[in-house]
């Protein structure tokens, strides 16, 4: 595995996503996220490809900040650039159309974006048990979870152990209270 590719674009990352928050009750630091999201691929799913693994921690690059697909196809090659922008919403969207193109795009992505996405679902949806979204009601965090649940549908089939995680996370949602 190439330690030094992930290094570069865990800090490539950090640097990117220094000035944002999450928006739980903490407002903890952005990188945590992007950071989660790699633990659950490479530890919990034993995901040793560093091309995906470097894509999970680039994920919300060029979503949430000035990075361009050119700029990670230069600095981290072209198959991994790919990964994030099929993982990328487009922001000029309005939000409920954006919601519903993830939920039609889950099933023709790329095997490597479908473990992106799951890892981000996962991730998402235990932050919703433990710090959900400042001022979040509970009809909301029920509404995410079933918007959750239509876009894992499409992602079936990609590895039998986040979906497990999916699974667990979403016969819990009647928990949060």
């Amino acid at each position: 595995m190439n330690i030094s590719l992930i290094l570069s674009a865990a800090q490539f990352a950090a640097s990117k996503h220094r000035h944002q928050r999450r928006k739980d009750t903490k407002a903890s630091p952005y990188i945590n996220h992007p950071l989660a999201l790699a633990y659950v691929l490479s530890n919990e799913a034993g995901i040793v490809d560093e091309e995906v693994i470097c894509a999970v921690l680039l994920h919300d690059t060029i979503e949430d900040t000035d990075t361009t697909a050119e700029e990670l196809g230069q600095r981290f090659g072209q198959r991994i650039a790919s990964i994030v922008l099929e993982v990328t919403d487009d922001k000029t969207l309005p939000k409920l159309q954006r919601k519903a193109l993830q939920i039609e795009h889950a099933a023709h992505s790329s095997h490597a974006a479908k473990l992106v996405k799951l890892a981000d679902k996962i991730c998402n949806l235990r932050d919703m048990f433990t710090d959900p979204p400042h001022g979040w009601s509970i009809s909301r965090i029920q509404e995410y979870f079933d918007w959750s649940e239509k876009v894992v549908a499409g992602l079936r089939g990609t590895n039998r152990e986040l979906e497990l995680l999916v699974d667990q996370l979403l016969e819990r949602r009647n928990e949060i209270k």
